[in-house]
């Protein structure tokens, strides 16, 4: 299992950066990999999505995420072809002027076993990590 934890600061206000996060539906237009996004269910700040992505190889799986408005979004993993698990969040927090203190944190384990198992969680967690946190950025910042 592969765990990682990073922390940056944007010039985004909080509630942009909140706003790009629970925009699930056009993760595909920014999110690199992305091919695809399902909303499931949504229930006032909560939401089960359907994602696929594709890494080295193609990856289905749902979360399920749970929102508290401006301050974080966390989710935890429903199912998922190739992952057992897939749980982490973003913690947000407004530091005035524009600026965001952003912390993302993901812990991935994937199913089975194969050549390279480790470095492709290690992959997805910490060289992904730093790109998808630049990612959610640059899109709040067209908010």
């Amino acid at each position: 299992m592969a765990k990682a934890e990073r922390t940056e600061i944007f010039d985004v206000p909080a509630e942009k950066f909140y706003q790009a996060i629970t925009d699930y539906k056009s993760y595909p237009k920014f999110v690199d990999g992305m091919k695809s996004v399902e909303v499931v269910s949504e229930s006032g700040d909560s939401a089960t999505v359907k994602f696929n992505l594709n890494l080295i190889k193609e990856v289905t799986y749902t979360l399920k995420l749970t929102g508290k408005k401006n301050e974080a979004v966390s989710w935890s993993l429903v199912s998922g072809d190739m992952m057992k698990v897939n749980n982490g969040g973003w913690k947000l927090k407004d530091l005035g002027n524009g600026k965001t203190e952003v912390t993302y944190n993901l812990e991935v384990e994937l199913k089975g076993f194969f050549p390279g198992l480790g470095m492709v969680e290690k992959t997805m967690v910490s060289t992904n990590l730093p790109m998808n946190m630049k990612a959610f950025a640059k899109r709040a910042a067209t908010l």
